[in-house]
């Protein structure tokens, strides 16, 4: 019956009504009166029903539960967070496949300076993003600045197969040495403190080139450690060092794919 008054009522308004914004906030105003009126109306009966104190309290605290479970499952996680803290506001997480900078950690959001994205090399995108807490249990999180509080990163360089790739690999193991003096010797003290807490063994922090064949030329891949802030602009400064050292060699050539066309004077062999 009531649902039939409220047809009744919304054809007259509308029928009326020319401002679309008007007939929509009689549609969803007449929607919230029709269902308090019917809570109203069915009230008395729910309520006749529970004899039992008890029963009433443990029904209503079950839906209650269940409608507001995200916001439990949020405050579980931020107990979780203050409590173990498996990362702080200053951070840099990623939860899922969402990365960013903590900028605060609620009761029920952690907010992130988003970085990564359609943005290059984990710099920020300018956008907050606020991820729900309940996420940190379910699933994934990564921490850039825990532990050794350093990242290892790869530039791959390919040279041609003409090109004399052992003087090329010197070159980009004494580019890279010099690009991370300071850092071994910081990444080293970070290691100690972190060994204290976790067991986080290397075998050396200094970096290294490392030496594979593709189809197109010898690739040369620099492994390094960098600040995770630091990535983007390490990378930049390494190579603008190689192009800089290979352009003093003229037996080293950078490489690309390329076809190569072999004219046979005599044609295919016969079979």
């Amino acid at each position: 019956m009531v649902w039939v008054v409220r047809w009744v009522v919304l054809q007259i308004v509308q029928g009326r009504a020319e401002d679309p914004r008007h007939r929509y906030l009689w549609r969803k105003g007449s929607t919230y009166g029709a269902i308090a009126l019917c809570v109203l109306l069915i009230a008395p009966m729910w309520w006749a029903g529970f004899s039992d104190l008890a029963t009433f309290l443990g029904l209503v605290s079950a839906g209650i539960a269940i409608a507001l479970r995200d916001s439990i499952a949020n405050l579980f996680g931020w107990t979780y967070l203050v409590t173990w803290r498996p990362f702080t506001v200053g951070d840099r997480v990623q939860i899922g496949d969402i990365s960013g900078d903590v900028i605060d950690i609620g009761l029920l959001t952690i907010t992130l300076n988003e970085i990564g994205n359609w943005v290059q090399a984990d710099q920020s995108t300018g956008r907050v993003v606020y991820v729900p807490n309940y996420r940190v249990l379910s699933q994934p999180v990564s921490c850039y600045t825990a532990g050794l509080q350093y990242l290892w990163h790869e530039v791959r360089v390919m040279v041609t197969f003409e090109s004399d790739w052992r003087k090329a690999k010197g070159l980009l193991t004494a580019i890279a040495e010099e690009q991370a003096r300071d850092v071994v010797a910081e990444a080293q003290d970070k290691l100690d403190e972190a060994n204290k807490k976790w067991l986080i063994t290397y075998s050396a922090l200094t970096p290294i080139v490392y030496t594979r064949v593709e189809d197109s030329g010898v690739v040369l891949t620099v492994r390094f450690l960098t600040p995770p802030r630091r990535r983007r602009g390490a990378e930049q400064a390494l190579w603008e060092a190689i192009l800089d050292a290979f352009a003093e060699h003229d037996d080293i050539e950078l490489a690309y794919p390329t076809r190569r066309l072999v004219d046979h004077p005599h044609g295919p062999a016969a079979g």
